[in-house]
């Protein structure tokens, strides 16, 4: 199964590790994208591992972050649509492919 993160979804990993690494310390930052590197790979390894959320979406919580990705799952990818935070407007991301 091949794993694809969606333009908007890398741009959200992106913005909050440069919001960890610019308000606590790099190696903050740093462990944000190891986090979600070790949730990918979590999901890869068993898609159905997260909630079903949103008909046939899934729903995965980061460890130590307040953070959920959102991921739908084909025969063939992994698509990532969102790297979301707790308290940002639910549904923003609704209309991704």
């Amino acid at each position: 199964m091949k794993l694809v993160i969606v333009p908007l979804a890398l741009a959200e990993l992106h913005d909050a590790a440069a919001f960890y690494a610019a308000k606590a310390n790099n190696e903050l930052g740093l462990a944000f994208v190891a986090e979600f590197e070790r949730t990918a790979n979590l999901i890869l390894e068993n898609p159905t591992l997260g909630a079903v959320f949103r008909g046939t979406l899934h729903r995965y919580f980061l460890r130590r972050f307040p953070y959920s990705v959102i991921y739908h799952v084909t025969a063939e990818e992994l698509r990532v649509i969102a790297v979301t935070h707790h308290r940002r407007r639910p549904g923003y991301w609704a209309n991704r492919k």
